[in-house]
């Protein structure tokens, strides 16, 4: 007995073809798939303004100077230098030398002018290691104003960068890598295990796990900046425990994002670290030489707050880091508070709409007629 030869296999028709196109790109081009590239493209468009915003033009305003002078000379000088177009410094007056070089190192001023009544020759102290470009136009307005003055000028930097922290920016850098392993560490583990922890016990073994994480990269980038590289002198137990706090505000903040918006989340937090937070950070241009929307800003970010508090820890002995701490420490806490409050909302949430209505409910109609309600189906 033979059997029949198969017939050629017929091609799917073109009506076919185009029907079965347009079901998968209807399936595979959602509203949602929609939604989420005109995201990412809102937050690269954002990425673009902020950086060039913040960056293309920087101009002095309002650089904290001293002036060391007898009375008379010291009010002349300072009203012709705040006098000065667009008042790039706030000038005050110290009484002496030391005081004045006291307020560069605490931080209350970037530098100031001592003039010399005995000769021709004044000097501008500056401390570079706060910020090289912020002592180079304080250094070019003293200039201009010395020279309307007839006098020259001589610049001592008090504390300039270590020689391994070529233009100071190390600090920077280094608050850098530990934002991004914090939010970073945040969000694998979100993809891993879900954005959204399924309850409250499951967020603070999340937070737990990072705050572990934050340890080990505080350490890791402490060693790395200090006696790997002797890019950054200064205590190396207080810029590890500087770390740690850094990427751990930065990991629950993530967290807390990702548990009240799922994997929107991440992309405020993207927008809150990297696209307004880099730029108004104090790392290539400090606050003074910012426009006022990220000069307004840097300090309550935290790239502002932990550059600002690991350069004056490391270079200043930790003047000036009261408010940048308190920054970090409550975005720390407020993230666990926001993350382990969202996950217990999101837990009832769910309990409300998973419980189960009574297994069956028999109800008789005026007619006689039997309804029977099973977990809410009508059978």
């Amino acid at each position: 007995m033979t059997t029949p030869a198969a017939g050629p296999t017929q091609d799917p028709t073109p009506a076919t073809w185009r029907t079965g196109f347009v079901a998968e790109l209807r399936d595979a081009v959602s509203l949602r798939t929609i939604s989420l590239v005109v995201a990412v493209l809102a937050v690269q468009l954002g990425f673009v303004l902020s950086y060039i915003g913040a960056f293309h033009a920087p101009k002095p305003h309002h650089i904290p100077v001293a002036v060391v002078a007898p009375a008379q000379v010291s009010d002349q000088l300072i009203a012709q230098l705040n006098a000065v177009t667009d008042e790039p410094v706030l000038v005050r007056a110290a009484t002496s030398a030391p005081e004045a070089r006291a307020l560069i190192l605490d931080r209350t001023v970037d530098a100031a002018v001592i003039v010399d009544t005995r000769g021709t020759t004044d000097t501008l102290l500056v401390a570079s290691a706060g910020g090289p470009a912020v002592s180079a136009v304080v250094q070019q307005i003293a200039q201009t104003v010395e020279t309307q003055r007839h006098r020259e000028l001589s610049v001592d930097d008090i504390r300039p960068p270590a020689a391994g922290d070529g233009r100071g920016l190390s600090s920077f850098y280094l608050v850098l890598g530990w934002i991004v392993g914090g939010y970073l560490a945040a969000a694998i583990l979100g993809m891993a295990a879900g954005a959204r922890p399924a309850n409250s016990h499951r967020t603070v073994v999340r937070l737990t796990t990072l705050a572990l994480y934050a340890i080990a990269s505080g350490l890791g980038g402490a060693v790395i900046a200090g006696p790997v590289l002797g890019a950054l002198p200064g205590d190396f137990t207080q810029l590890w425990a500087l770390g740690a706090l850094v990427v751990f505000a930065a990991a629950a903040t993530t967290v807390a994002f990702q548990t009240l918006l799922g994997i929107l989340g991440i992309g405020l937090t993207v927008t809150l670290f990297v696209v307004l937070g880099n730029p108004s950070a104090g790392g290539a241009y400090p606050s003074t030489l910012l426009p006022p929307f990220w000069s307004t800003i840097g300090s309550w970010l935290p790239p502002g707050a932990a550059t600002t508090a690991v350069r004056n820890t490391v270079y200043f002995s930790g003047h000036a880091i009261a408010q940048s701490v308190w920054v970090l420490a409550g975005y720390a806490v407020l993230g666990i508070i926001a993350a382990v409050a969202a996950s217990m909302l999101h837990a009832r949430r769910g309990a409300v709409v998973e419980s189960p209505l009574p297994a069956r409910a028999e109800a008789t109609s005026g007619d006689g007629a039997n309804w029977a309600v099973d977990r809410g189906q009508l059978v």
